[in-house]
């Protein structure tokens, strides 16, 4: 069946998407990917992100045919984790065969390679979307409430992860000194975005993280924008 998928596709490492920390961040993506179908009783995760200019690809995957099977999304541009990013919200389909009307092409290649499930987690912080997180089982049936909750919980951690190697990837770029300087800029804004969001300061943090790596901007240069009034989030946009 496998012979029928395209190219096993490359990860972001290999590709030189974000290389600063890339292969802990790929690494500690990949631990995500397969404690869900540990926790999931799933056949394969994967995990896809949203690059700076709109284009999805693959971040990483639980193991290389899961990741052929992820990219077929992104080479028919139809599915579960195109619908999901785009709507932002879950999509959870429990038997991919009542989805061949929705993706018939996507839901056809799948199928043929043994996937009867798929559920897909946007990761997304506001109205930040950074990719999505899919559970492949090769047979029909919903996740449980403890198992969907499960996943919730590993799509928040692949969004801390890919928060955290932005920062990362700006402290290598700026240097140590680039990033302790504007720590009271920082928190002048977190307390701004607090403000116009009616969120806490911690979510205020979470908010301008997401915004940052979107963006591909140095968390920084948000709230240096944030402070002197050049950029405001708006509660609409959550």
């Amino acid at each position: 069946m496998d012979d029928e998928l395209p190219p096993e596709p490359r990860s972001f490492a290999a590709s030189g998407v974000g290389r600063s920390r890339d292969n802990d961040v790929v690494g500690d993506l990949q631990r995500v990917c397969r404690d869900a179908v540990h926790a999931l009783s799933a056949s394969g995760a994967g995990l896809s992100v949203m690059a700076r200019n709109g284009v999805h690809g693959i971040a990483t995957a639980s193991d290389p045919s899961t990741a052929r099977i992820e990219e077929l999304q992104f080479t028919f541009g139809e599915g579960p984790c195109v619908d999901a990013l785009a709507m932002s919200r879950p999509v959870l389909v429990s038997n991919l065969a009542e989805g061949a009307g929705r993706w018939p092409v996507y839901a056809a290649a799948a199928h043929n390679a043994g996937i009867r499930a798929v559920f897909a987690f946007p990761l997304q912080v506001g109205a930040a979307r950074l990719g999505v997180l899919d559970v492949f089982r090769t047979s029909a049936g919903a996740l449980s409430r403890d198992e969907l909750g499960q996943a919730f919980a590993f799509a928040d951690r692949a969004v801390t992860t890919l928060l955290d190697s932005q920062e990362h990837a700006t402290a290598a770029r700026d240097g140590l000194s680039g990033t302790i300087e504007p720590r009271a800029e920082i928190f002048q804004a977190q307390g701004m975005v607090m403000v116009q969001l009616g969120v806490t300061i911690t979510e205020a943090l979470v908010r301008m993280r997401a915004y940052a790596y979107a963006e591909n901007r140095p968390l920084s240069e948000v709230a240096a924008d944030v402070v002197a009034g050049r950029l405001h989030f708006d509660r609409e946009d959550t």
